[in-house]
């Protein structure tokens, strides 16, 4: 019977119970201080690793003051809810990094109220294109301001986009490219899938390409942006609805910071007074179809 018992108790053992006692008996035998520095070095290890994955991609930027030089360096992607469009090419984004603010895991919250918005957003400016100035200062708005600021609304207020940001300009806004979420994939694809709000803007029309100092225009490069802006004007899309003519964003920033005479550079470079609106209709119709094809040719010559 105790032949028997024993048999049946050695049946019963793990079969890894010798491993175990081995590792157990090989610990045993180390010196402690040993033991001691080895669990040290793990712990370390493990909360070094735990931090980073904290920092890189859960710990939230509240604000444009917090994106440091080397996020910029490295030209990081974050995502972003975008919670208000405030001209036509620039938002706000509340910084989602990690997972929970989506359905079903969702167990954080956006704020919805302004007042628990205020420095809690990230200003984001589209990069490599300009859209035509809002009234603002008691400045008149340029034409198409208001249809150009519907259309980014449209595309962008109330949903997720992922940012690459790049640079802060002279108003410590984060210069970004803005991806949209791909259809049907996983957000992480944006970077290499979601569509270019930048580019798309071009293709409709409703902005212009950006060519003053800073400007960035990625891995498209500057041509890709000219010639989806070409295009744009030969269909006469959006702003280019009356031709080519008219004062264009940047010079009519320069004219109100410097209060000089307008220069028209989209019409040869000509000088008006500013008392003249180079951004009214009347200035838009008369650039004719004949303008257009004309630089649509010097641009598929270039090409």
């Amino acid at each position: 019977m105790r032949k028997y018992t024993n048999k049946f108790l050695r049946r019963a053992d793990p079969p890894d119970s010798g491993i175990v006692a081995n590792v157990n008996t090989q610990l045993a035998s180390l010196p402690p201080h040993l033991l001691a520095l080895s669990a040290f070095i793990i712990g370390s290890a493990s909360a070094l690793t735990a931090r980073y994955a904290y920092v890189r991609y859960f710990r939230r930027t509240p604000n444009s003051d917090w994106v440091t030089p080397d996020l910029l360096a490295k030209r990081r992607w974050v995502k972003g809810y975008v919670t208000s469009v405030g001209d036509a090419d620039n938002f706000r984004i509340y910084h989602t990094p990690g997972f929970g603010w989506r359905w079903p895991l969702k167990f954080r919250r956006i704020p919805a109220a302004a007042k628990d918005l205020k420095d809690r957003t990230i200003h984001i400016r589209l990069a490599g294109v300009d859209a035509p100035e809002g009234a603002h200062f008691g400045r008149p708005a340029q034409q198409f301001s208001q249809e150009s600021l519907a259309w980014l609304k449209a595309h962008v207020e109330g949903k997720f986009v992922y940012c690459q940001l790049l640079r802060k300009d002279q108003y410590t806004r984060i210069v970004a490219f803005v991806h949209m979420k791909p259809w049907l994939l996983p957000g992480f694809l944006a970077p290499f899938t979601g569509r270019n709000v930048s580019l798309d803007m071009l293709r409709a029309g409703w902005v212009e390409v950006y060519e003053q100092s800073g400007a960035e225009y990625g891995k498209w490069g500057k041509d890709e942006f000219l010639r989806l802006q070409a295009e744009a004007q030969v269909a006469q899309l959006g702003i280019w609805k009356y031709g080519i003519g008219g004062e264009s964003a940047a010079d009519y920033k320069k004219r109100y910071a410097s209060g000089s005479e307008i220069v028209d550079t989209r019409s040869g470079g000509n000088r008006a007074s500013s008392s003249t609106s180079a951004t009214s209709t009347t200035t838009r119709r008369q650039a004719t179809k004949t303008g257009i094809m004309d630089r649509f040719a010097r641009w598929v010559r270039r090409w």
